[in-house]
């Protein structure tokens, strides 16, 4: 019986309005995929570290004019996602809970799959992240998608005019991605052959 490709995602947000999809084919098995993507940090300097400071710029702003109404922002960063499931070497997903449309991303304390298939707080919006790893003969086909719910109108929308901005950004940030993820799976495979050389 064949299983639907995104079948995590499925189940931690099945409905939703947005959503995007990438893909790639990489010389390496599928659970290795996984586990690069579980370690991932993205390269320091580059351009996702310079797209998040200007994303996170307009918080620090508020911040530095009125420090004492708005409080210092927190960084932004990939722990901020919460581990939502691993299906072996098949497909991981995580995900997020917030006003992502603010400069502070109003993002909602998750501890666990269980709180965010929970937590529905209205005027705020709903977003998971998958990887799925395919194996077609000697290459792995990682597909990425981002889905985001809106519960309502008001978070619909707000969130409409930021995902038109950000999506062309967001887009690029997960391709430059799936390409490091390649680079560190290349490289891996080449020092194990040259190890078990």
């Amino acid at each position: 019986m064949q299983r639907d490709l995104m079948s995590l995602i499925d189940k931690f947000l099945p409905n939703y309005q947005f959503s995007e999809r990438h893909q790639a084919a990489m010389r390496c098995g599928p659970g290795e995929l996984l586990d690069i993507i579980q370690n991932f940090q993205p390269p320091k300097g580059g351009f996702s570290e310079t797209a998040m400071f200007l994303r996170q710029l307009p918080a620090k702003l508020m911040h530095w004019l009125a420090p004492s109404r708005v409080p210092r922002p927190s960084p932004f960063t990939l722990a901020n996602f919460v581990p939502l499931a691993r299906d072996g070497d098949r497909e991981i997903v995580a995900g997020l809970i917030g006003k992502f449309w603010r400069p502070d991303f109003g993002l909602c304390v998750v501890n666990g799959p269980s709180e965010f298939l929970a937590c529905n707080p209205p005027k705020t919006a709903k977003l998971a992240i998958g990887f799925v790893a395919e194996q077609f003969g000697e290459d792995t086909l990682l597909t990425t998608e981002t889905r985001v719910y809106c519960p309502d109108r008001y978070s619909l929308t707000m969130f409409f005019p930021y995902w038109l901005i950000i999506r062309p950004v967001s887009g690029l940030l997960r391709r430059r991605a799936l390409a490091t993820i390649r680079r560190i799976a290349e490289s891996q495979a080449v020092s194990e052959k040259e190890g078990a050389a």
